[in-house]
């Protein structure tokens, strides 16, 4: 009789469960089949089991083995499958009971030698299995931590094969990880950096509150040295603590990217991902022939800078439209089509120009008029419109860099970040969306109700500066963030003119 045992696959950051079942007919010539759609890796798990049965000092006898991973018509892929298909095999041969595994869902990697190595993804394979109704889940030792953040599940950490039978054969117990004490929310200090650290640029400042309260897209557009990286890289000690749903999604995502750091148990910060501007479409966006999280999914519910934003190749800027839109990816290859989370806040820097002294008074500008026509037009309309602030950030000067630190702190600037994100919450409790930036239709609309002054001025904004649709819906959310920090129940015109003055690029045009 067939031998069942239970463990998962991957489909983007979900797991579906998988049933392992091995047919081992001691009659006929040996062989080894396995059917089921497996790619390489799992193809390949036949030579490292079969070495870590033998030096474990298990032996099988020859027989003809089939090996079938049901669903049939769904990929399955990876190395987590080696210690569920160990187990089947030796309950199979009779070295275990034939019921041995039951009601457990298995998952990992051996070695030649027995060893169970860590696999990416088990966070997902332990929500399958809660949600399937498992007495248990064996994993790596190292991925105990990870997946025993799922309540409800007793998780074992396994070492070795040898360890995994003695536990399954009932001959030795082994206690459950524990669940994973919650630590404390991170601390601006705990960053390493804080916002006194930067001298001057109050109004970029006062521009990275306004986009960390309201979750808006950020623009730096300054001289080289003027600060634009050194503000990006402090915004995270400004943003408020993850929630525990959030804390799991982003969890899942680093889990099945496996950069999930070795015996942890939860992303507890916001992800700050940096990249390149030689990265890739499939680097960014994700994909590859079995898609994976690109650096838009890595930073969900985080912050994705992006430095000298023209280098980055046009096409590569292009694919970031969708997921700044939907706050999501949609990959499609011709094997399947996966939809990752990318609900990121984008920041940005740029110079003005090629060489990166335009507008700067202490430096000349040695670009021509084509050079920077040129220069601007890498970054497309379309792509500009969906940043909400644009903010010019120009050289400090001299007196305000022999300032021995700025009064603007990153703790003073969270504390009213967090008090303008728990007014939305409560403004858009029992509705899908949490922050400003969220904002659309007739929500935009009976959140953002303007008298009749405040149209007339929007009008004329709108007008003078040729404005899109996009930026009028952006202008609105900015000032419905600026009333919340400012703890106003309404929009009034001076937040409409300081949105209005956060839409730089736009200004610029008009000049």
């Amino acid at each position: 009789m067939p031998v069942r045992v239970a463990t998962a696959a991957l489909l983007g950051i979900d797991a579906l469960p998988v049933e392992l079942e091995v047919d081992l007919v001691r009659q006929g010539l040996p062989a080894f089949a396995m059917v089921g759609l497996a790619e390489g890796a799992v193809r390949e798990s036949r030579e490292r089991v079969l070495s870590a049965l033998k030096n474990s000092g298990y032996k099988l006898p020859p027989a003809r083995i089939t090996v079938n991973l049901a669903p049939a018509d769904m990929r399955k892929e990876g190395s987590a499958y080696d210690l569920p298909l160990a187990a089947a095999l030796l309950a199979a041969a009779g070295v275990l009971p034939q019921n041995a595994a039951d009601g457990f869902f298995l998952a990992g990697e051996l070695s030649l030698s027995g060893e169970i190595k860590p696999v990416p993804g088990i966070l997902p394979v332990a929500v399958t299995a809660r949600a399937a109704g498992a007495r248990g889940l064996l994993v790596p030792r190292d991925n105990a931590r990870e997946a025993a953040v799922v309540r409800d599940l007793p998780v074992y950490g396994l070492t070795s094969l040898a360890e995994a039978v003695d536990f399954l054969s009932g001959e030795t117990t082994l206690p459950p990880e524990p669940l994973p004490e919650p630590s404390a929310n991170a601390d601006p200090g705990d960053f390493g950096v804080d916002f006194s650290e930067v001298k001057g640029q109050q109004h970029a400042k006062r521009a990275v509150e306004i986009a960390a309260a309201g979750g808006h897209n950020l623009l730096f557009v300054g001289p080289p040295g003027s600060g634009k990286t050194m503000l990006a890289k402090r915004i995270p000690t400004v943003l408020p603590p993850l929630r525990f749903d959030e804390a799991l999604e982003v969890t899942k995502i680093y889990s099945v990217a496996g950069q999930l750091p070795r015996q942890a148990a939860l992303v507890e910060t916001r992800p700050f991902r940096s990249p390149h501007h030689t990265i890739s479409d499939a680097g960014l966006i994700g994909g590859g022939s079995h898609p994976r999280p690109g650096e838009v999914s890595m930073a969900h519910k985080g912050v994705l800078f992006l430095d000298e934003l023209p280098e980055f190749k046009k096409s590569v800027l292009e694919v970031l439209r969708q997921p700044l839109e939907d706050g999501k990816v949609t990959i499609a290859r011709a094997a399947m089509s996966l939809t990752y989370p990318a609900d990121f806040m984008l920041v940005a820097a740029l110079n003005p120009c090629p060489c990166g002294y335009l507008g700067d008074p202490r430096h000349e500008c040695t670009c021509t008029e084509p050079q920077i026509q040129r220069y601007r037009s890498r970054l497309s309309g379309p792509l500009l419109d969906r940043i909400d602030l644009q903010v010019e950030v120009p050289a400090v000067p001299y007196k305000e860099l022999r300032q021995e630190a700025s009064p603007v702190d990153s703790a003073a600037m969270r504390d009213r970040v967090l008090a303008a994100r728990e007014r939305q919450a409560a403004r858009y409790a029992g509705t899908p969306m949490h922050v400003n930036a969220e904002l659309s239709g007739i929500r935009l609309s009976t959140c953002c109700r303007l008298t009749d002054e405040e149209h007339r001025f929007l009008e004329g904004a709108v007008r003078r500066l040729g404005l899109s649709a996009r930026s009028h819906t952006r202008i609105l959310r900015i000032a419905r963030t600026i009333a919340d920090l400012d703890g106003d129940a309404g929009i009034r015109v001076e937040h409409l003119a300081e949105a209005v003055n956060l839409r730089g690029l736009d200004r610029q045009r008009e000049g």
